[in-house]
């Protein structure tokens, strides 16, 4: 019986597979064509996380209108006291005592005097509730976690200071309302009524 196992050929037998070898000239043009192509890989990459990150686009102008009917058949666009009106601002007013009796005048009401004045029915002033209201939504954006650490500073220097100077100013809205504790004192001053021009017959 013949042994039909496969022989290992001996090392420089000539039978084995001669290796590949590449000249220096074509290594080179390997090496080159290689790194252009990772080049190329590296900038679609770029190109397709770019278009990930871009935003939606924008839609056609019926679309755009269609949602700004929608808007306007939920509610007002603006959260500001003075586009809302009937029971939203009553519901509204309501919200921004609380805040400004309970927060606002006793952490930084300060004392009533004749350079400082203030009137307790501040909300039957409408440049009032219109200040104040600003400050109460600054106040809870800048208050908020995601504003930062210096969201309540920021708030402080830039809203609460200037808002309590324009309202407690001697010629500011409450002018003409209390200027000693001792003596309350409530009037709305009359502000510069509208002038129409006369149309002709």
């Amino acid at each position: 019986m013949s042994d039909t196992s496969p022989t290992t050929p001996a090392p420089g037998s000539g039978s084995g597979p001669e290796p590949f070898r590449v000249s220096d000239g074509d290594l080179d043009d390997l090496a080159s064509t290689l790194a252009k192509t990772m080049a190329e890989v590296r900038r679609h990459g770029v190109i397709l996380e770019r278009l990930g990150s871009e935003p939606d686009p924008v839609p056609p102008a019926e679309q755009q209108t269609d949602g700004v009917a929608e808007a306007e058949a939920d509610g007002p666009t603006s959260v500001f006291i003075l586009a809302l009106g009937g029971e939203e601002y009553a519901v509204e007013l309501a919200s921004l005592s609380d805040w400004v009796n309970h927060l606002l005048l006793p952490v930084y009401g300060r004392e009533i005097s004749t350079t400082r004045p203030w009137c307790a029915q501040w909300h039957e002033h409408p440049e009032a509730v219109a200040r104040l209201h600003a400050l109460w939504l600054a106040w809870q954006q800048l208050t908020d976690t995601e504003a930062g650490l210096a969201g309540p500073s920021t708030w402080h220097r830039d809203h609460l200071d200037q808002a309590l100077a324009h309202l407690r100013a001697p010629d500011g809205p409450f002018a003409a309302c209390t200027t000693s504790p001792t003596r309350p004192n409530h009037r709305i001053l009359a502000t510069p009524a509208p002038e129409y021009a006369e149309v002709a017959a």
